[in-house]
């Protein structure tokens, strides 16, 4: 029986993701937090270098099963089938993603699969364009590439939802108040303060 949790939070480009991966990392005690960015390579040897990279993963992963250990992820493998979804790469992702994801959901841990979005679409174009945010070098990122982004890993949460059941699949609208945001994910993932 699991002992820890996985948590992955997805969700596009300016949603929030290291505002809300940092401050569960500095809640929940014994969690781990991982920032990974994917390969930069959009050409079908970009997909092998994926492959390899999220296998591993998945293998570490597999390691760290009933060590009481939680697991926090900024990002994982569904980015890589999103950006894919979305032609940025030269290549699908679609059959090494669907088997990653078989692997992950068979783990022995409580699973959560958190995709933030902006319900305010507007809030993407001041959060894109504050000082100091990472520029993506293969493809620029305004607010209609964020929209679109939502679009599809929205649609992807549903995907995961249907046929992985064990998966707690839960969407948060992160425009509005943060402290709202965080109780919110203090109740679904269950800790105390």
């Amino acid at each position: 029986m699991a002992n820890s949790k996985v948590i992955i939070v997805e969700g596009p480009q300016g949603v929030g993701k290291t505002t809300i991966t940092d401050y569960i990392r500095h809640a929940i005690p014994y969690t781990n937090l991982y920032r990974l960015s994917g390969t930069a390579d959009i050409t079908p040897a970009g997909k092998e270098k994926a492959r390899v990279m999220y296998e591993d993963l998945l293998e570490y992963m597999e390691k760290m099963q009933n060590k009481s250990i939680n697991l926090l992820f900024d990002r994982t493998f569904f980015t890589e089938e999103i950006y894919c979804r979305l032609g940025f790469k030269e290549y699908t992702f679609t059959d090494v993603y669907e088997k990653l994801l078989d692997k992950l959901a068979k783990m022995d841990f409580e699973i959560y699969y958190i995709t933030l979005y902006l319900k305010d679409e507007e809030e993407f174009t001041k959060r894109l364009n504050r000082e100091g945010k990472t520029k993506v070098k293969f493809t620029e990122f305004n607010k209609n590439s964020s929209s679109n982004q939502q679009k599809e890993y929205l649609k992807l949460a549903d995907e995961i939802k249907q046929k992985y059941p064990n998966v707690n699949v839960v969407n948060i609208d992160n425009s509005r108040e943060l402290k709202v945001v965080e109780k919110e994910l203090q109740e679904l993932l269950k800790w105390k303060e």
